[in-house]
């Protein structure tokens, strides 16, 4: 019998991760969940955030930016449009993309799309916080 959760974190491009691991750390849109094995079914839409998934007591980062999650049997899968692994992601360009959206939400121009702008932010900061392994 596995004792590990199967997951597999899917973009419409390429299947960005895939192991066997001991939990797993999501960010859904009502809140941060932890699954461990056995978990019951879920199914839950993901906000923009970190993705935890410890193995062996090591853990690794994914930057998500929604998507959904299904569970179930100890297999788990991830399908988002955008998934970065910690190691993938440039610090310095994401920060200087959370600086330009900074900016631009203090400029206060009413002819920015601001929906626009808070989610290259919220991307950003997802990126930086991914790299810094915080959620």
């Amino acid at each position: 019998m596995n004792d590990k959760i199967h997951l597999k974190v899917i973009t419409h491009e390429k299947i960005v991760f895939e192991d066997d691991i001991d939990e797993l750390y999501i960010q859904t849109t009502d809140g941060r969940m932890g699954i461990l094995k056995n978990h019951i079914p879920v199914i839950s839409t993901l906000g923009i955030g970190v993705t935890k998934v410890v193995k062996d007591k090591e853990s690794q980062c994914i930057a998500t930016m929604g998507g959904i999650l299904q569970f179930a049997h100890n297999r788990a899968t991830i399908l988002t449009d955008i998934a970065e692994l910690e190691c993938d992601i440039d610090l310095v360009r994401a920060q200087h993309a959370k600086q330009r959206a900074q900016a631009r939400l203090k400029a206060h121009d009413e002819t920015l799309d601001m929906a626009r702008v808070q989610l290259a932010l919220a991307k950003a900061v997802t990126r930086i916080s991914t790299k810094e392994k915080r959620f």
